[in-house]
């Protein structure tokens, strides 16, 4: 190989890494709970987070720049705020109550344009556990800030 594209390839290496550093960034900042994975569980970089009485889950940035979101055992009412603010209620047919008031079952939708994937498990114990799959950096760090600031004021509520 040429080097002048051996160095092409070396820049654009660098230039992707300091992306996957600077999305790591943004989702710690509007979810401080997340901590780096000992290993990764994805296919990119993996954070985690784990608290008593707000759940456990994982946000993973994938190699075509595209973030996911897997939490389990999130407040139910938690979820239903910052779903609500985001989409309003009944985006996923969970009823106009949204899902804070949703009845235990699954919700789901895929988005064909973007191929981004949602599913929502509404459990009879008050929690939700929710994948939100190939999405846009910028909207993962929104569904992760409207969630941080939802589990805040439940913290003292």
């Amino acid at each position: 190989m040429q080097p002048h594209v051996m160095q092409a390839i070396h820049d654009w290496r660098m230039s992707w890494d300091d992306q996957q550093f600077a999305a790591q960034e943004a989702f710690t900042a509007a979810f401080p709970a997340l901590t780096p994975a000992d290993r990764c569980q994805c296919y990119g970089p993996t954070l985690r987070w784990e608290k008593p009485g707000e759940g456990l889950g994982k946000v993973c940035l994938d190699d075509h720049g595209r973030a996911t979101i897997e939490f389990e055992r999130v407040p139910k009412a938690a979820v239903g705020q910052a779903v609500t603010e985001i989409w309003g209620a009944d985006w996923f047919d969970e009823g106009p109550g949204g899902f804070a008031d949703a009845a235990p079952g699954t919700y789901h939708y895929d988005d064909e344009s973007t191929y981004a994937e949602y599913e929502f498990d509404v459990h009879d114990d008050g929690t939700v556990t929710f994948g939100i799959a190939y999405v846009k950096i910028d909207d993962i760090v929104t569904i992760l800030d409207l969630l941080e600031q939802a589990l805040a004021e439940h913290r003292t509520a």
